[in-house]
């Protein structure tokens, strides 16, 4: 059978972040968590959306504590404002996992493509600004999830914001190679200065969510936001199963630092098993030229 949500060890005691939490897979893994114990922060652009969620998840699950705070991954901004106010000294789980897919080109409130900005460049800053207090959190856990679409793009390291050409789903490819190669840094960097703190990957496989229909509903194309919904009931799996790597990776006790965790079946549906990805996602020399980019662009320094 493989692994399940009874397999996540007891969180009582520690705090969790799960960005993008108020649907799909992000909600999924905040209330798994929270049944196990954990405090998690619901960190979530819509204020009525986010709130919404935490309101749901501690409805269906009485026990847990689970509290939501803004924040827009689309907006530096509010990406320092959510660090600033995060409260407590101590943070043992951070679940980048907030994301947007195959979207007409547009860009965030400071300037970026926003597949780029929001699912690479925003998780980025965040982690960053929050190294600190993970740091400082024996055990602790940074998780993002990417796509198994990554194997379609690598990054353009000349053209970080698509500005020659944008074509969506290649900007969606290089976005997900990036939060891979971001992990593949970090987890060198750390491994370099000896930190307990572990970064890993995951991918849902195909799961059913709504960010497969978010695009096609911008432009209004609605023959593809058809196929995208017959898509989801014929081939997803549900957003509950596509959230089990992310939980795997997040409390397992063997996943190692630079894993990628994904389902088993073809990379598409299953239980959590090790995922395979491109080779360009290990680049060293690449993650540190995306990482030197990704500093100056955002502004903020990892101090390790």
């Amino acid at each position: 059978m493989g692994w399940t949500a009874n397999d996540i060890p007891d969180q009582t005691g520690r705090t969790a972040v799960v960005t993008g939490a108020n649907s799909g897979i992000g909600y999924c893994a905040a209330k798994e968590l929270a049944r196990r114990g954990a405090l998690v922060v619901l960190a979530c652009r819509s204020e009525e959306r986010g709130q919404a969620a935490a309101d749901r998840l501690v409805a269906e699950v009485p026990e847990a504590r689970a509290v939501f705070q803004r924040l827009d991954l689309g907006d530096l901004g509010s990406v320092r404002a959510f660090a600033e106010e995060f409260a407590g000294d101590r943070l043992d789980l951070l679940v980048n996992n907030a994301g947007v897919m195959a979207l007409p080109y547009t860009q965030t409130a400071d300037g970026f493509e926003t597949q780029f900005g929001v699912n690479h460049l925003g998780h980025f800053a965040l982690t960053g600004l929050l190294l600190p207090k993970l740091l400082a959190t024996p055990g602790a856990r940074v998780v993002s999830v990417s796509s198994g679409m990554h194997a379609i793009a690598n990054v353009d390291l000349g053209d970080l914001n698509s500005e020659r050409r944008y074509r969506r789903w290649i900007a969606y490819g290089r976005s997900k190679s990036a939060n891979l190669l971001f992990i593949h840094e970090l987890a060198r960097q750390l491994e370099t200065m000896g930190a307990d703190l572990v970064a890993a990957a995951a991918h849902p496989g195909y799961a059913e969510t709504n960010l497969q229909t978010a695009g096609a509903k911008m432009e209004g194309r609605k023959a593809a936001e058809r196929v995208a919904v017959v898509g989801n009931r014929i081939i997803g799996q549900s957003a509950a199963a596509g959230a089990l790597p992310t939980l795997y990776a997040a409390t397992a006790p063997d996943v190692a630092p630079d894993s990628f965790i994904g389902p088993r079946f073809l990379g598409w549906r299953g239980a959590p098993n090790r995922s395979w990805r491109a080779s360009w996602t290990k680049d060293d020399r690449a993650g540190e030229m995306l990482w030197t980019a990704s500093e100056q662009l955002t502004g903020v320094t990892y101090k390790f």
